[in-house]
């Protein structure tokens, strides 16, 4: 199915139940997961049950697809997983306790993070500025100096962090 024509009837089916502050956010840039996120609002666990069991009920009678669906339980946040489009219904302050929204805005390319010239912004000079000078020990023998220098990470132990299981 068309990528518009699967969004606009997600939206119709959320504006259908009463579904507050719908918002799309296209993710074709950001991810080659999915197309599209829906966000929308309802104001009980019975209604995001129902705005979710709405969206699923129009997409299957388009002939689309519902490839999931998770937190119906609950109704504190229902996620309806159609393919190109994931669907959130949360309550309210579900929905700005995590912020969907901000967290897929689109973020910055290198490009635009270069200033005008090619030159990098003056953010890493702020960083740079704001970093205490080493000072030098006061009164203390040669051999009882210590390094100023931050120990080298080893290769094993960055790809833990990298990887999130530190």
């Amino acid at each position: 199915m068309d990528i518009r024509k699967l969004q606009k009837i997600t939206v119709s089916a959320l504006e259908d139940i009463k579904g507050e502050d719908i918002t799309v956010i296209n993710t074709i840039k950001l991810t080659a997961l999915f197309d599209r996120i829906v966000v929308a609002t309802g104001n009980s666990n019975r209604q995001t049950r129902a705005l979710a069991r709405s969206v699923q009920d129009k997409v299957k009678e388009a002939g689309g697809e519902v490839y999931g669906v998770e937190g119906d339980d609950s109704g504190e946040w229902v996620l309806v997983d159609l393919g190109d489009i994931i669907v959130h219904v949360m309550l309210p302050a579900v929905r700005a306790h995590y912020n969907l929204e901000e967290l897929w805005e689109a973020r910055p390319t290198r490009a635009e993070k270069l200033g005008a010239g090619g030159t990098a912004s003056a953010a890493p000079a702020k960083r740079a500025a704001a970093k205490p000078a080493a000072k030098a020990p006061a009164s203390r023998a040669p051999s009882a100096k210590r390094s100023t220098a931050e120990p080298k990470a080893t290769p094993a132990r960055s790809r833990r962090v990298r990887s999130g299981e530190a």
